[in-house]
């Protein structure tokens, strides 16, 4: 069974380190809004992207199995933070709004590929925020 792992340091203030078991290493911080720094990865970031790579992966794992021609591929991701009546807050909803440029295919055929993409999204899946799919699909000759 597939296992991740990673570990975080506290750096002082709101500034931490981030080490992956795949080798890739990071500062992140707080939002600005909640004392952390500016320009860096933060926790609400990684969520939202961790829901948009995924779904991109799965994308192009569709793409093949649908045997799509994809010319271009990119998605903004979205996420919706509700705040609670005891100041807690979570993400509500994550919106994907990719944009498919694909050669010779049909919009169904796209679409049906990006349902699969998104039903085997493992963050996608595992995660309680709803995911929802806004697409932009161009059918080219």
């Amino acid at each position: 069974m597939p296992s991740y792992s990673n570990r975080v340091v506290w750096k002082g203030e709101h500034l931490g380190y981030m080490y992956c078991e795949n080798g890739t290493e990071m500062e992140f911080s707080a939002p600005p809004s909640l004392y952390g720094h500016p320009n860096m990865m933060t926790p609400e970031d990684a969520y939202v992207a961790a829901v948009n790579t995924c779904v991109h992966m799965m994308v192009l794992w569709a793409a093949k199995r649908f045997k799509l021609d994809l010319v271009s591929f990119e998605c903004l991701a979205e996420g919706e933070v509700e705040e609670r009546v005891d100041k807690t807050s979570w993400f509500r909803k994550v919106t994907l709004k990719p944009h498919l440029k694909v050669r010779g295919s049909s919009e169904q055929v796209v679409k049906r590929a990006l349902q699969a993409a998104r039903k085997y999204s493992t963050i996608a899946d595992s995660v309680k925020s709803q995911i929802v799919i806004e697409p932009v699909i161009e059918i080219v000759q």
